[in-house]
């Protein structure tokens, strides 16, 4: 019986990364609190949630891989969340004009049957251009991206506030690093290709 592929995670952007890959899948919305623990680096923060998360999902399937994906966007030492709104997306873009700021993203994948765990943290690097407050703001208005971590959509008009990149998989910064998880797909037998 072949196994059951599960994204742990409702983030349609993610969903659409997972599709790149043909394969069949179902998504389900994991339980885990999100709050950092005291001391936690970013990468230990990303690590840790994508783990839990494919974690919560797991006892629900018998025979299924579960993929768990967390990220933060780091700026001068500061974790970046969501903005969740205009105020908050234009201070943070403000703050990254100009700069190089890094992505972390935490890739799990977990086996329901023997509760094996397959983790990393993937970094992506992002060069901001030097952003006008005009810039700022008509970009905002036009993509609106305050469900996003770092106020932008890469896959979008986000792109047009960047100068270049640094990473080994650009969907890491979408958030779900295609190129790692095929290799723990097929660590665990699963054919991608």
């Amino acid at each position: 019986m072949p196994q059951t592929l599960v994204l742990a995670s409702t983030s349609p952007f993610r969903k659409q990364l997972l599709e790149k890959l043909h394969l069949s899948f179902l998504t389900e919305k994991p339980a885990v609190d999100e709050t950092p623990l005291d001391g936690e680096t970013a990468q230990q923060l990303v690590q840790r949630l994508a783990i839990e998360k494919a974690q919560a999902i797991s006892p629900n399937f018998e025979n299924a891989l579960v993929i768990g994906s967390d990220q933060v966007c780091m700026n001068n030492g500061e974790i970046l969340g969501k903005p969740g709104n205009f105020e908050n997306a234009f201070k943070q873009l403000k703050a990254a004009s100009g700069k190089r700021i890094t992505f972390y993203t935490g890739l799990a994948v977990v086996n329901s049957q023997n509760n094996s765990v397959q983790s990393l943290v993937e970094p992506y690097i992002v060069k901001f251009r030097q952003l006008s407050d005009e810039m700022i703001t008509n970009y905002l208005n036009k993509e609106q991206p305050y469900n996003c971590a770092g106020s932008f959509k890469s896959e979008g008009y986000g792109i047009s506030l960047f100068e270049a990149f640094e990473g080994k998989d650009p969907n890491s910064l979408i958030g779900l690093p295609l190129i790692s998880l095929i290799e723990m797909l097929e660590n665990e037998g699963m054919q991608v290709v």
